[in-house]
C-alpha cells in the first residue's frame, strides 16, 4: 500500500461531512500527511429573470462566497486543534467535478468524503456526489456515513 501523503476532504458543513472530516484528520495525523479541505459552492441558479428587488445576482454570489469563507474559518478553528499541515480551498462548480479536479491538481493519495446514504427516489433525483467521485477519481476514496442511531 502506498503511504497517504496528501489527503483531500470535501466539506459542506453538514453533520455527514464533519464525521468524514474527523476520519480525514485522524488519517492525516497518523500518516503525517498534508490535508486539503475543500468546500464547493454549487453553481448557483441564474436568478436574473426573477424579481429580487433587494439584491443583484452578482451581489448574491459575492455574499455566498463571503459566507463560505467565514464558515470555513470557523470550521477550521474549531476542528483542527494543533494540526497545522493543512490548506483550504473554496471553489464554485459541480461538486463531483471540482473535488476530482482538486484531487488531481494536488496529486492526492486519498479522498475522504461524507455520504448521506440516499436510496431509492432520493438517490435518483439528487444523485450521489460521493458515488460520482468514487467512479472518476484516480486515487482511493474513503466514504464515511454517520453512525447508525442506537435505539
Amino acid at each position: 500500500m502506498k503511504p497517504f501523503t496528501k489527503i483531500l476532504t470535501a466539506i459542506d458543513f453538514s453533520e455527514n461531512s464533519e464525521c468524514a472530516f474527523d476520519y480525514a484528520l485522524t488519517l492525516a495525523t497518523q500518516f503525517n500527511a498534508e490535508l486539503t479541505i475543500i468546500h464547493v459552492i454549487n453553481e448557483p441558479v441564474d436568478l436574473r429573470g426573477f424579481y429580487v428587488p433587494h439584491i443583484s445576482f452578482e451581489q448574491l454570489e459575492k455574499e455566498i462566497e463571503e459566507s463560505a469563507v467565514k464558515m470555513m474559518e470557523t470550521f477550521c478553528s474549531s476542528k483542527l486543534g494543533t494540526f497545522s499541515n493543512y490548506k483550504t480551498s473554496i471553489v464554485t462548480g459541480i461538486p463531483c467535478d471540482e473535488i476530482t479536479a482538486a484531487a488531481a491538481k494536488i496529486d492526492a493519495s486519498l479522498i475522504v468524503l461524507g455520504t448521506h446514504g440516499r436510496t431509492g427516489l432520493d438517490r435518483i433525483l439528487f444523485g450521489s456526489t460521493a458515488e460520482r467521485v468514487v467512479r472518476s477519481a484516480s486515487c482511493p476514496v474513503l466514504t464515511v456515513r454517520l453512525p447508525a442511531v442506537q435505539r
